[in-house]
């Protein structure tokens, strides 16, 4: 179906913008954080601060504890797996073509409660966040796994959180 425009004026900015983003698959930084899998696609800095967009590899049993996000909102598509929200006072488990979307200030959490590694897309807006992977997270070694982390790893994780205004709330 085609509409009978006028012939476009090519000066027009929306004609010549090329500003865009284009990430092709196998792209962006990876990091390894607390036996997670993380893939930075697009960081604040690609967008203007609009977004920061990134895949999770979280195996058995993986995720965060609950936390709040302070200046950004967060969405998850999940690609594959089962992995268990809280979502402020509610619990319920997501699977593969469910969305959740995340205000900031909400109490949240994921937890993989499935038998592989549970794959999902989140994104933060405005961008900004996706950063702390980057920054705290360990440059992953092909052919391995993301190996768990002990307790001494996590000091540090925590004094990052805090720095981003992230804040780490009760299970109950």
């Amino acid at each position: 179906m085609s509409f009978p425009f006028p012939v476009p004026d090519k000066s027009d900015p929306r004609w010549t913008r090329e500003d865009g983003v284009h990430v092709r698959r196998g792209e962006g930084t990876s990091r390894w954080l607390a036996g997670d899998t993380y893939t930075i696609k697009v960081t604040a800095d690609d967008t203007n601060g609009v977004l920061g967009f990134a895949k999770a590899v979280v195996p058995p049993g993986g995720g965060p504890v609950a936390h709040a996000h302070g200046n950004e909102d967060e969405a998850f598509y999940v690609l594959d797996g089962a992995l268990e929200f809280l979502l402020g006072e509610r619990v319920f488990t997501v699977s593969s073509g469910d969305f959740v979307f995340v205000p900031r200030n909400t109490r949240h959490r994921f937890k993989n409660v499935g038998d592989k590694d549970a794959t999902f897309l989140f994104m933060y807006t405005p961008g900004g966040h996706e950063r702390f992977f980057i920054r705290h997270g360990d440059e992953p070694v092909e052919g391995e796994a993301s190996p768990p982390w002990g307790p001494e790893r996590y000091a540090g994780l925590v004094d990052g959180l805090l720095e981003e205004n992230v804040t780490i709330l009760p299970e109950v």
